[in-house]
């Protein structure tokens, strides 16, 4: 006789057995109930694993400054917390490959704020009906090391109605990776815009000096940032002290599921919507020499982008600090002086929000020592071929 095992998959701990026998000897089965939730795409963070860091490399002497990248969609601040690396690191849970850490350089004083967190579009936040009578849970799950134990506070803010909720949680082995699940209960009041700006940040908190306010564990109107830490332990007090998250989800529902891990292609394509960061080729018209030769460059996009767009030429440190290349049959001319101006412009189409193109227009001038005409061109009033070798494109929450 041949047996069937059935796997049933129970998100939610409040419905009855996920299995049922019946007089008949049959039997039928609750194959999935996540409380609304889908089964896929269910994590609303972007890159919660911190496998993508399109900027690269690390940011160190972080002192009472804001907002700095450790990985795609992830910032850090820091106020009065002293001095700071934030990195990049490899060190990571069973089954994840990258993690985000800040590290204490110098120790800072009792007042002052440190966390990492994450902004999330509203239009991406409407399965949670907030601020409906069908307001769904919030399931936040996420892998914490510290050298410090003890509590730290989760920390969701409402932009959009300037409401807030916090809740507790526990670090209680150092420098050992732990799971931990927060439950953020639903909210009837204050919905969130449907469009492409910030309606939600979740902190992370790391360190919070003023403990004078009171912790908002049920969604309340927001007065002052001191309500939002209470109970924080130090977790950056000292020389050496570190902490470093990875892993983190967010999804509808009162039980957290496990991390949904994505293809780092599907991942990279989502982090592209804020950020590009690449090569490109265009052309320049040389203008007369002695005075300007300008280029103006199309930068077709990886994917169309979430707003208005920043940007920036970089100076290329892996190609001997230079910004782009001017090209001709036989050689190339290298420009490693800053240009004169550089100015970005994006464009869209008529109820597309999206940005769908983005321009570049660069002048240098021809006088330069490091940017001269190509010696061995055509001559003034031509096109030449060129290579920008670094461009980044940001258009963040």
């Amino acid at each position: 006789m041949s047996t069937l095992k059935v796997d049933a998959i129970r998100h939610n701990s409040a419905t009855s057995d996920a299995i049922t026998t019946h007089s008949d000897g049959t039997a039928s089965a609750k194959i999935i109930d996540v409380g609304g939730a889908q089964l896929s795409h269910r994590n609303v963070l972007r890159n919660g694993g911190m496998t993508v860091h399109q900027r690269g490399g690390n940011t160190t002497g972080i002192n009472n400054t804001e907002n700095y990248f450790g990985a795609d969609g992830w910032y850090y601040n820091n106020g009065g917390a002293g001095t700071v690396t934030l990195s990049h690191e490899t060190d990571s849970p069973d089954g994840f490959s990258n993690s985000i850490k800040v590290t204490v350089t110098s120790a800072g004083t009792s007042s002052g704020y440190a966390q990492f967190y994450q902004k999330i579009e509203g239009q991406d936040l409407q399965r949670f009906a907030k601020g409906t009578s069908g307001a769904k849970k919030f399931a936040v799950s996420f892998y914490i090391k510290s050298k410090v134990t003890g509590n730290f506070v989760l920390d969701l803010y409402d932009t959009d109605n300037a409401r807030s909720c916090q809740q507790i949680y526990t670090v209680n082995q150092s420098q050992t990776w732990e799971r931990k699940t927060v439950i953020i209960p639903a909210d009837t009041t204050g919905a969130w815009d449907n469009d492409n700006n910030a309606s939600l940040q979740i902190y992370w908190k790391v360190f919070a000096g003023d403990q004078s306010g009171t912790l908002h564990t049920t969604w309340q109107a927001h007065t002052t940032n001191a309500d939002r830490g209470v109970g924080q332990v130090n977790a950056i007090a000292s020389n050496g002290d570190y902490v470093q998250i990875t892993g983190c989800q967010l999804e509808v529902g009162d039980t957290a599921t496990s991390f949904e891990h994505l293809t780092f292609a599907e991942n990279k394509r989502r982090c592209y919507r804020y950020c590009q960061r690449g090569r490109h080729m265009s052309s320049c018209l040389v203008g007369t020499p002695g005075t300007y030769y300008f280029t103006r460059a199309n930068i077709p996009l990886f994917t169309p982008m979430r707003a208005t767009v920043s940007g920036t030429l970089k100076a290329a440190t892996w190609n001997s600090n230079r910004y782009f290349g001017y090209k001709t049959w036989s050689s190339e001319t290298n420009v490693t002086a800053a240009p004169a101006s550089v100015t970005f412009s994006s464009g869209t189409i008529t109820g597309v929000p999206d940005i769908l193109t983005v321009n570049l227009h660069i002048s240098i001038s021809s006088g330069s020592s490091n940017s001269p005409l190509p010696s061995n061109g055509p001559g003034s009033n031509n096109i030449y071929p060129i290579e920008y070798y670094d461009i980044e494109l940001d258009a963040e929450l």
